[in-house]
């Protein structure tokens, strides 16, 4: 059993680490002059492109979809779009602030999911999430720099970044509540054709207005395969190994590795402050979720 909760925390962890690395990835693709357009584009086509192939290389035949499922696909596909303007906000956001301040902006979703949580089950969450929530918002302002002297604010890209946050909460609560009888590899691909549909019909305009191809080639299988394709595939199958609050605090790592990879490949400069707020946000997050893991440790021993 602990051998396989070690490999369940190894692929969250490998999921986590490739969403973090995907930020800087896109950073460095707006270095060489590319758009927002071009980069969620890429991205979602190759990545539907991917899933698709895997979905069609499972040796499991998949029953056929019948009238029910249909409307499972559907509403897959629905909870979809809320990836897609997930991925168009939070790239949006990177135009104007770095990645350090990018992510942290995206963890938001920590206290939303509360808030969340507490509209649908009318229920007030506890003290330790209470506290939780005022240490994130603290780490934020740390992190973001807020109130430091000598440090330009880019209030378009923390707005970009808290729609980013706001829709990566929707897509979170569909992730664990839609449509769950499907296959996750299955669930996975709707919710990115989902996707996929939003941005065409945010960026569609632009196809038109020198559309560079060569995004296709460069930069697009890189980032459909650490954006698209990697991290639900390792997530799922971690994630139902090692419970949902050690799952939660392992795929926080995603932070500490997004602002490492952006210091090593282009060199983002991050404050004493700034590693203050990312470690409070840390913190944060093992706080609200380390006694239901403590729960799911005693059941599994």
């Amino acid at each position: 059993m602990m051998n396989e909760r070690l490999k369940g925390g190894i692929y969250v962890a490998l999921g986590a680490s490739s969403y973090g690395m995907l930020t800087t990835f896109v950073k460095m693709a707006y270095q060489e002059g590319y758009s927002t357009a071009e980069v969620t584009l890429s991205q979602y086509v190759l990545g539907a492109l991917g899933l698709l192939l895997l979905n069609l290389l499972r040796k499991k035949k998949s029953a056929p979809i019948s009238h029910t499922g249909s409307k499972m696909v559907l509403k897959l596909l629905l909870a979809g779009t809320s990836l897609g303007l997930t991925s168009a906000f939070y790239y949006l956001a990177v135009q104007y602030v770095s990645v350090s301040v990018g992510i942290v902006l995206l963890m938001q979703t920590v206290w939303m999911g509360i808030i969340v949580e507490m509209i649908i089950y009318k229920k007030v969450p506890g003290m330790r999430k209470l506290l939780a929530v005022v240490i994130i918002l603290s780490g934020t302002v740390l992190a973001t720099a807020l109130g430091q002297e000598n440090i330009l604010i880019s209030w378009t890209g923390i707005g970009w970044g808290m729609l980013a946050a706001l829709s990566y909460t929707a897509t979170m609560y569909s992730s664990n509540h839609v449509s769950m009888q499907f296959p996750p590899l299955k669930r996975s691909l709707y919710m990115i054709l989902g996707g996929l549909i939003m941005i065409l019909l945010i960026f569609h305009g632009h196809v038109n207005q020198g559309f560079s191809f060569g995004i296709f080639l460069h930069w697009g299988m890189i980032l459909s395969l650490f954006g698209t394709i990697l991290p639900p595939i390792l997530l799922t199958k971690g994630m139902p190994v090692v419970g949902l609050g050690l799952g939660a605090i392992i795929a926080s790592l995603e932070i500490p590795v997004s602002v490492l990879m952006a210091f090593v490949l282009i060199n983002e400069k991050v404050s004493v402050l700034q590693w203050l707020g990312v470690i409070l946000i840390l913190f944060a997050v093992v706080l609200m979720n380390l006694s239901q893991s403590k729960v799911i440790s005693r059941r599994t021993v």
